[in-house]
C-alpha cells in the first residue's frame, strides 16, 4: 500500500478524530482542514466560500466529512436549513477547489449517509436501490450533488453512506449508554424497525480499503447484517449484563423528538454492503453481538 498525502475536513468529529488517527497509524500523512485559523497549512470557512490550501503540499486523497451532527438537536426550520447547507456549501467549496487544482488528488471521499433510501421497512436495499422520499433522503441527495465540480475531472469520487455508527466514544450508543447501565433500557416503538449499523473499526477499514481499491461513486458502510431495534435492544442488554423492560412507545418518541424521532429512532433502514461485499471486503465485527463486545470491551 502506498502512502498517501491525505486531507480531512471534519476531523474533530467522531469519525474525523477516529480515522487521523488509524490512517496516521498506517503510515499516511494526514492533514486537517481548519476552520478559520489563518496560520494552518490548510484553512477555510465554508459559510463563507473561503478556502486556502497550501501550495507546497500535493494531495493524495480528501476525505470530506464536515455537516453539523443531525441527531444532537431537535429539529425546527432553522436546524433543518442549517444541516443541509453545512454539508452543502462545504462540498461544493472543497470539490471546485480542488477540480482546479493543478495536479488534483487521485481520489475524493465524501460522507454520505442511508438516509439517502428513506425508510425501507423491511425490504433489503443496496446501492442499486432507487432514493427514498422524507427528509433524510433530500439531505443526502443535496449532499452528493454538490459535488458535481469533480464529474468532468479524473479525479475518482466515492460518497460513503454510512449507518449507524456503533463506538462508545459518541453517537447513538453512547447515548443510549447511562439508561441502559442503570436497567432503563428497552424497544423503541414496535422494536421492528430495522437498523442498518457498522462497528468505528470496520468505519475506519472501509475508508481505507476505498482509498486503495477502484471504486466509485455510492458505497454502503453498513455491516452486512441489519437488526431490528428490538434484537439490537436484546443484544446491547445482554452485552450490558442488564434487563431491558422499558420500552419507549411510538407517542411518547414523536413528542420528545418530533420529526428527528420520527425518521431516526422509528424509520426502518434495512441496508446492505452490496459494493463492499462485491469487492471483497472482509469485516471484522460482522455481526452485532461481537461488534458491541469489541465496542464495550474499552470501557
Amino acid at each position: 500500500m502506498d502512502h498517501m498525502n491525505i486531507l480531512i475536513s471534519g476531523a474533530s468529529g467522531l469519525i474525523g478524530t477516529s480515522l487521523s488517527a488509524h490512517l496516521k497509524s498506517q503510515g499516511h500523512q494526514v492533514h486537517t482542514l481548519k476552520r478559520n485559523q489563518p496560520n494552518a497549512n490548510f484553512n477555510w470557512n465554508p459559510d463563507d466560500g473561503f478556502i486556502q490550501l497550501d501550495p507546497n503540499i500535493q494531495l493524495d486523497a480528501v476525505i470530506n466529512l464536515n455537516g453539523v451532527n443531525i441527531g444532537d438537536k431537535r429539529w425546527n426550520a432553522s436546524r433543518k436549513a442549517q444541516i443541509i447547507e453545512s454539508r452543502v456549501n462545504s462540498t461544493q467549496l472543497l470539490t471546485s477547489t480542488i477540480a482546479k487544482l493543478a495536479i488534483p488528488p487521485k481520489v475524493f471521499i465524501n460522507a454520505s449517509a442511508i438516509g439517502f433510501y428513506g425508510d425501507t421497512g423491511s425490504t433489503l436495499s443496496s446501492e442499486h436501490s432507487p432514493a427514498g422520499d422524507n427528509y433524510l433522503t433530500h439531505v443526502v441527495t443535496q449532499w452528493e450533488a454538490a459535488a458535481k465540480p469533480l464529474n468532468d475531472t479524473g479525479i475518482r469520487t466515492v460518497f460513503i453512506r454510512s449507518g449507524v455508527v456503533i463506538s462508545e466514544k459518541g453517537g447513538a450508543l453512547k447515548k443510549m449508554l447511562m439508561p441502559f447501565k442503570f436497567g432503563l433500557g428497552g424497544r423503541i416503538g414496535t422494536g421492528q424497525q430495522f437498523m442498518s449499523w457498522i462497528s468505528l473499526t470496520d468505519e475506519l477499514r472501509a475508508i481505507e480499503y476505498l482509498l486503495n481499491h477502484d471504486i466509485h461513486g455510492p458505497v454502503n458502510l453498513t455491516a452486512p447484517n441489519p437488526v431490528t431495534n428490538q434484537v439490537f435492544t436484546k443484544a446491547l442488554g445482554q452485552a450490558l449484563k442488564r434487563y431491558t423492560p422499558f420500552p419507549m412507545p411510538s407517542i411518547i418518541v414523536k413528542i420528545l423528538f418530533g420529526e428527528m424521532g420520527k425518521l431516526l429512532l422509528l424509520g426502518s433502514n434495512r441496508i446492505e454492503p452490496g459494493i463492499l461485499s462485491e469487492h471483497g471486503f472482509k469485516f471484522l465485527y460482522p455481526d452485532i453481538h461481537s461488534a458491541l463486545k469489541h465496542t464495550l470491551s474499552k470501557n
